[in-house]
């Protein structure tokens, strides 16, 4: 079961690393004002954390992620990866939220990546509970 999960998780991030990926391209395209409609990336949402994208945030997590899942050995490095997907789950609840009643713009790669994100969280408790509490 766990290395089924761990194969589940690594798709998961991969889609989320193509999702996170399109989404820093629209940022870049954004700043060089090559955008002809107005998006999500303009908005002070797409930059939480000092200015930088969250898409290139969920650039260099997915692919953490998906590699920390194989080798993360000790119940402590596992913790920490829980962690880091409770937290992406719980900034995708605040930019969902936002999504639907501040700035109310349809922006299916952030959907996608909340879901990912969401789902990862549950996929990666799951992961902990079976590989170090049984």
């Amino acid at each position: 079961m766990g290395r089924t999960l761990r194969v589940v998780i690594t798709v998961l991030c991969g889609v989320g690393l193509y999702a996170s990926l399109f989404m820093l391209r629209k940022a870049r395209r954004a700043e060089r004002g090559e955008l002809a409609e107005p998006s999500v990336v303009q908005t002070p949402r797409a930059k939480l954390v000092g200015g930088i994208p969250n898409a290139a945030i969920g650039a260099l997590y997915y692919p953490v992620l998906a590699l920390g899942i194989w080798i993360a050995r000790t119940p402590a490095e596992v913790a920490v990866l829980v962690a880091a997907s409770v937290l992406a789950a719980a900034v995708s609840v605040l930019l969902a939220y936002s999504l639907l009643y501040v700035t109310r713009m349809a922006c299916a790669y952030c959907w996608t990546s909340h879901a990912i994100n969401w789902t990862l969280a549950t996929l990666l408790i799951a992961l902990f509970k079976i590989s170090y509490w049984q």
